[in-house]
């Protein structure tokens, strides 16, 4: 089999370009397969064994399943995270969300709870670049926070995971305990859904991505009122954002006493992050 015999049949679901890339991107991913080896005929001398796995693996394409689950791991920055269909599969905007995180943080040792995590890349990527941190991460899906885990071991961030329902978090507890929160929660919305590719819809977590449409901001609520006591003085306030929402957030936060409020773009142009300070002494 070529290089060419496999990644043709995959422009069945993606473009040319795309098909190229995906087929390029697991021969590296999967087999250590540089474009020069495979411009060398590295996939013609692939083993039999080889050959039926990697066959197997375009056949998961061609029903639709994300090229991340069927390689086992996705990108995100430098680092590479192992994800399942029991996890969302990280993306490109919420690598922007840690990058801006650690370029605003000014603390020495900062406290630092991630909610939601997901796969842990929130968590992993600011333990890893944030010096002498102290990250918790906290799901209530165990799948994930297995998942979580062995990504931490294996990237060697030192993270503490913990099982927690974000929408059962009692307010007014662990009073200044941490210096940032940060939060990609669930914000599509259930009418959204018809507009969406269909692999994220049959693959990824419905948990993990969409909100009623009468209560679409259920978890930033819960989330700023818990923050309101348990983030230090200076402590930062992180979200990911459905931009459709930007102004409600906004509002929600300064009601709550919150300062220095900040709406940001993604690469795209799109609000979708939002910062706050609390200073306890001024609320």
């Amino acid at each position: 089999m070529t290089f060419d015999d496999f990644w043709q049949p995959l422009t069945k679901i993606y473009d040319r370009g795309e098909a190229r890339a995906v087929a390029r991107w697991l021969l590296e991913v999967i087999f250590n397969l540089t474009m020069t080896d495979i411009v060398s005929g590295a996939v013609e001398q692939m083993s039999p064994d080889d050959v039926k796995r990697l066959l197997s693996m375009r056949q998961r394409l061609l029903k639709g399943e994300p090229v991340q689950y069927v390689a086992g791991v996705a990108d995100f920055g430098p680092l590479q995270f192992h994800v399942a269909p029991g996890v969302l599969i990280p993306r490109p905007e919420t690598y922007e969300l840690c990058k801006m995180i650690v370029q605003d943080n000014v603390k020495q040792r900062p406290s630092i709870l991630d909610i939601g995590t997901g796969s842990g890349c929130i968590a992993c990527t600011l333990a890893a670049n944030i010096p002498e941190s102290a990250v918790t991460a906290w799901d209530i899906s165990p799948v994930a926070l297995s998942i979580a885990k062995e990504n931490a071991v294996r990237l060697k961030t030192p993270v503490n995971f913990e099982e927690r329902d974000m929408l059962k978090i009692k307010y007014g507890t662990d009073a200044g305990r941490w210096d940032v929160i940060v939060s990609n929660p669930p914000y599509i919305c259930d009418s959204e859904a018809d507009d969406m590719a269909s692999w994220v819809l049959d693959y990824e977590p419905e948990s993990a991505l969409f909100v009623p449409d009468d209560d679409p901001l259920k978890f930033y609520l819960h989330i700023s009122n818990y923050a309101q006591s348990a983030l230090s003085e200076g402590g930062r306030l992180y979200f990911e954002i459905n931009p459709r929402y930007d102004e409600h957030i906004e509002d929600i936060l300064l009601g709550l006493g919150f300062d220095d409020i900040m709406v940001r773009e993604d690469q795209f142009g799109k609000n979708r992050f939002v910062c706050a300070t609390w200073h306890a002494n001024y609320s």
